[in-house]
């Protein structure tokens, strides 16, 4: 039992991690007032990026960096769709979720000669323990041995709360999310601050994405992300835009999705089909959003153009 609990743990924490990510960069991004449904094509390119990076550098930390830079510059279409020419925040979103897999599966079959995904990645990011803590029954293999993007997005979490909440930065994102006019008029760019929000969407989502491809798997396919931005965006909205609602959230569906796997470890599958487990963190997704998105309060000014000197 007390093996099954810690196999059930760690793969929460696992698949929790590039959830927690992708949610954090959503709420960056909607809590300055900017809709991201692009989370999903965010994360393909973070882990098309992170895995060809590795596979040439041989440093998944230079991947991870790539991952990164890539996913600031996919968001800036987004950004100057949005914000300059304030076009429809959802449909630009979704078309930056169409340009990062096509194009990122295109380059895949250009680069390795036809191939539908990337080579085996050598060099993954493997799990680091604490020395003491991850000796910790159940919780120590879990958190404290854990893999880097883990603490890293704890720590963003941590990081994120203490910027939204106790410093002037977080003050004007979230006023710009709120009140723009208002915070216009208090001295307060609110192009600024939501073009620097989207890449910060951009930048963690990325990262998201790059977990899947080389700290949770080792490779790059089009079947990679499978969804798992939307499931980011379902805890942004489940979590009420808040770093800790977040983080519990994505540890909800992470769950879900340490069931599944759970379920088909210990066969399961004799008596239900391995389908209707595969489907059980998007039915989750769906009830908790049925269940809870009318109670989560958006930001007041979300997806609504920013006119200057308008009201």
């Amino acid at each position: 039992m007390l093996d099954t609990l810690t196999n059930i743990f760690s793969t929460t924490v696992i698949y929790a991690t590039p959830l927690i990510l992708a949610g954090m960069g959503g709420m960056y991004s909607e809590r300055s007032g900017v809709v991201n449904i692009g989370l999903e094509g965010l994360m393909t390119i973070g882990a098309f990026t992170a895995a060809v990076s590795t596979l040439m550098t041989g440093n998944p930390w230079l991947g991870l960096l790539f991952a990164v830079l890539a996913g600031i510059l996919l968001s800036l279409p987004h950004a100057v769709a949005s914000i300059t020419f304030k076009a429809d925040q959802v449909v630009s979103g979704v078309a930056i979720n169409f340009l990062a897999l096509g194009l990122s599966v295109y380059l895949v079959k250009h680069l390795y000669e036809g191939a539908g995904q990337t080579p085996v990645v050598a060099n993954k990011l493997d799990a680091v323990a604490i020395p003491l803590l991850s000796d910790i029954p159940v919780i120590g293999p879990s958190i404290f041995k854990a893999l880097p993007t883990t603490y890293i997005a704890i720590l963003v979490v941590l990081v994120s709360y203490y910027l939204f909440y106790r410093t002037t930065f977080g003050m004007r994102l979230r006023a710009v999310g709120e009140h723009p006019h208002a915070a216009e008029t208090a001295g307060v760019s609110v192009v600024k601050m939501r073009y620097v929000a989207v890449m910060i969407s951009g930048a963690l989502a990325a990262l998201g994405g790059a977990s899947l491809s080389i700290a949770i798997g080792s490779e790059f396919n089009q079947g990679t992300v499978a969804g798992q931005g939307f499931i980011a965006l379902a805890a942004l909205i489940f979590g009420k835009w808040r770093p800790f609602g977040v983080l519990g959230a994505a540890t909800f569906f992470g769950f879900a999705v340490a069931l599944t796997l759970t379920g088909q470890l210990f066969n399961l599958t004799k008596y239900v089909p391995s389908e209707v487990l595969s489907m059980l963190p998007y039915v989750l997704t769906i009830l908790a959003l049925a269940g809870f998105v009318g109670r989560a309060e958006a930001p007041a000014a979300l997806g609504k153009p920013y006119e200057k000197g308008s009201r």
